[in-house]
């Protein structure tokens, strides 16, 4: 193997070793997030899941599950008497969201404006990727061409240079001394 070819491969073993490495995270995230919670929870999960989801209309910033206010707690019985019900998660959300509106979801909702704040991170690590592959190839590219470079001739002095030359160097040879 000539010393060119093993600069190029000395240069791009780095950055394959990261993008392997990208990429067994993103698989690792993918299957963490595919992967779902099997066991049913009890009435008592389901309260403090769904009362966790929502903000108290009288507490500043606390969950319906966190705040120790009296509305609080009647928004928590209520939850109970609609899962004994029979109505869902989603169902409780909507009539919540229906005497309160949006402002008592603790995560804002997928639809209009409120929905950038579940898809703008998406977007920015897209960018962010797209950046580090250009920026990669970039350095990767360019490392090649320069030892490329060194390899090469000198480039060509054009006659006004080659004469510039010559004038100095007559000039250092008048000055040495003898």
């Amino acid at each position: 193997m000539n010393g060119a070819a093993l600069a190029t491969v000395r240069t791009k073993l780095p950055v394959m070793l990261v993008l392997l490495a990208v990429l067994a995270g993103a698989v690792a995230l993918a299957v963490v997030a595919v992967r779902g919670h099997d066991a049913k929870p009890s009435q008592a999960q389901q309260v403090q899941q769904i009362a966790a989801g929502l903000h108290c209309p009288i507490c500043k910033d606390l969950s319906v599950a966190d705040s120790p206010a009296p509305l609080a707690r009647q928004m928590r019985d209520q939850i109970a008497q609609k899962l004994r019900a029979g109505e869902s998660a989603d169902q409780i959300r909507a009539s919540f969201v229906a005497a309160y509106g949006d402002s008592v979801l603790m995560s804002p909702p997928r639809r209009g404006l409120s929905g950038a704040a579940y898809f703008l991170p998406a977007i920015v690590i897209l960018a962010g990727v797209l950046i580090a592959t250009m920026l990669i190839r970039r350095w990767v590219h360019g490392a090649s061409d320069s030892a490329m470079e060194e390899e090469d001739d000198p480039p060509a002095l054009s006659a006004s240079q080659r004469r510039a030359v010559q004038r100095a160097v007559a000039r250092l040879r008048e000055e040495e001394p003898a």
